[in-house]
């Protein structure tokens, strides 16, 4: 009794096109081929390379197919009809050889192959040899195949197919018109699953096709062979939620979950979430690789001019389009970073859970107050301070600006605090421009012994809104305190030595001091890379607040951007401030030579 089920055909095979106009996106390079065999300008070989499943040797076969056409169309396709093309579509043709290098990558079988060039055409104009996997023969095959592949007999074709183009050797390469092949394209795939579908009679949900598409990662035939298991699960009518439940995928709509849940600052939901994608079975480390693809394209669809970047339907683009507007863009290079550091501790962490879990708390975290200040200071905006000033420090300010006060006595200037440094750093060790830099009152005081210095510094203190520094006396209004060379080197060395941690910050900060920009309390450091750039602005809320309490001027602000060649202010080493004080002092360079001592 004959067993029906020997007439089932798998999709890919079923729905292989057979002529160049049914070949699934790739449209510009068949529109190549097709017009060089209508001109006549048939070379004598071909490389096919691309990703699986793009369609090489589909095109191999219609192009051996077209060549050897009796009739073709005036648009330059086969027939489909005639003598030759029917012996090609059902694999009995003489004149068309398909070679599995894989499998045969020998001397031996090449020197088989060659003697099949020798056999002229039959019904036919040429001799089509397809070799499939070609980087996979062997050194030797490649230089036995090499004399023929450049003189072969004017009916021969040769058509090479690889994944691998780089794998193959440059002599070969040279003598092949190349033909690189692209991904499909989602919405591509969409539309020749919809075809396939409606020719099938399966109902379907769009959403089901493009999860299928996605899953497919721009291979067309893994794409049909997705949809033949989802259609079977389904029983003809695929759905969502069972195109999700047949190929047990992390589908989207856990990300766009979660992100709504780091918008709301809902940490129970999130680690709730991540619970829930454990229980499918699902690897952590590919969560979070999941979740790093959505934020990028959450990124990419922030900006109209980049949705186009999206490899996703046009429904699906929307919901990115949407939920990106409920983000800064700030943002993301905090959550891509968070997520970086998550991906490289889970590698080497002991309670690999608890580094997702604790990624996932940090994230759910980032819409308090703080880190908006922080996302302020990166994006370059003002920052507001984080305590209100009081209303009679604010009224008093237009006054204070315009009118000559007295100088206070030094002893009513209480030091700001002071933490030891590092190592020494006199005055000389900063190089850079200085006079932007403010002046203290009790230094100006001590100097001059004039009050002039004392208004003029009144007069150019920090932005109102900063919070006034609670050191009044006499029942005079306080100020935050001026921030000077010395003061801020001090707070700059403080924080080196209080963080040592901080290995890439530190070390950055070694090297450089900020340099004042002109506005009040407002300061520049330049960087070298966009790695010290990366880390400097994560830890940017703690670099703040240390630094303004070092100063005790709550106005501080520091900004980073990448040197454009200029090194910036420096922090002279021990040897080139010596160095630079021997040149300025001839006494120290008298006691240099009378020690007998060379700076090297």
């Amino acid at each position: 009794m004959a067993d029906n089920s020997y007439t089932y055909q798998v999709s890919a095979r079923k729905y292989r096109p057979a002529t160049f106009r049914s070949v699934v996106g790739q449209r510009t390079l068949t529109e190549t081929l097709k017009n060089a065999v209508s001109s006549g300008r048939v070379a004598q070989a071909y490389l096919f390379c691309g990703p699986r499943g793009v369609g090489k040797t589909t095109c191999a076969r219609i192009f051996a197919k077209t060549v050897n056409c009796l009739n073709p169309t005036p648009d330059g396709e086969a027939c489909g009809v005639c003598e030759a093309c029917r012996a090609i579509d059902e694999g009995n043709s003489l004149n068309l050889l398909e070679l599995d290098a894989a499998s045969n990558n020998s001397v031996n079988d090449i020197r088989d192959l060659m003697d099949q060039v020798n056999i002229p055409p039959q019904n036919g104009r040429y001799r089509v040899f397809i070799i499939d996997e070609v980087h996979m023969l062997s050194s030797a095959a490649f230089n036995a195949f090499l004399k023929t592949l450049e003189e072969p007999p004017k009916y021969v074709v040769f058509i090479l197919a690889t994944t691998e183009k780089h794998k193959v050797i440059p002599t070969i390469l040279s003598r092949c018109q190349i033909y690189d092949f692209k991904r499909i394209t989602i919405d591509d795939m969409v539309e020749h699953l919809k075809y396939v579908a409606s020719s099938e009679g399966i109902t379907y949900e769009e959403a089901a096709l493009d999860l299928i598409a996605r899953k497919a990662d721009g291979a067309l035939r893994d794409a049909l062979s997705i949809f033949d298991q989802v259609s079977a699960s389904c029983r003809g009518n695929i759905t969502y939620a069972g195109a999700v439940a047949s190929l047990n995928v992390l589908d989207y709509e856990y990300y766009f979950r979660l992100v709504d849940c780091f918008v709301a600052g809902d940490i129970p939901g999130s680690l709730l979430l991540y619970g829930e994608v454990r229980e499918h079975g699902f690897d952590s480390l590919f969560f979070v690789s999941g979740l790093a693809s959505h934020l990028r394209n959450l990124m990419v669809a922030a900006d109209p001019r980049t949705v186009a970047m999206l490899e996703t339907s046009k429904s699906v683009a929307e919901r990115y389009v949407a939920q990106a507007a409920s983000l800064p863009p700030v943002w993301y290079y905090q959550a891509l970073a968070i997520l970086n550091e998550c991906d490289v501790n889970y590698r080497t962490a002991a309670n690999k859970q608890l580094v997702v879990e604790y990624a996932l708390v940090r994230l759910a975290s980032m819409r308090n107050a703080d880190v908006q200040q922080a996302m302020r200071e990166q994006s370059g905006r003002p920052v507001a301070a984080p305590q209100p000033r009081p209303a009679a420090a604010v009224s008093a300010a237009p006054s204070t600006s315009s009118q000559t006060v007295p100088s206070a006595p030094p002893h009513h200037d209480a030091p700001a605090p002071r933490v030891a440094p590092a190592r020494p750093t006199p005055r000389a060790a900063v190089k850079g421009p200085r006079q932007s830099i403010h002046i203290n009152a009790k230094t100006a005081s001590e100097t001059t012994g004039d009050g002039k210095d004392d208004e003029h510094h009144r007069a150019k203190s920090p932005n109102p809104d900063a919070p006034a520094i609670s050191d009044a006396q006499d029942g005079h209004p306080a100020e935050a305190k001026s921030i000077t060379e010395e003061s801020l080197t001090e707070a700059w060395q403080a924080y080196i030595a209080a963080h040592p941690e901080q290995k890439i910050v530190v070390n950055t900060m070694r090297t450089r001091l900020p340099e004042p920009t002109g506005k009040p309390a407002e300061y520049l450091l330049k960087v070298d890379n966009p790695a010290q750039e990366a880390q400097l602005r994560q830890h940017s809320p703690q670099l703040h607040e240390f630094i303004r309490n070092q100063l005790g001027n709550s106005s501080f602000v520091l900004r980073f951007a990448l040197s454009d060649g200029d090194t910036g202010t420096r922090l002279l080493t021990p040897r080139e401030l010596l160095a630079e004080g021997a040149a300025k002092n001839p006494n120290i360079a008298n006691l240099l030579g009378f020690l007998d001592a060379e700076l090297i």
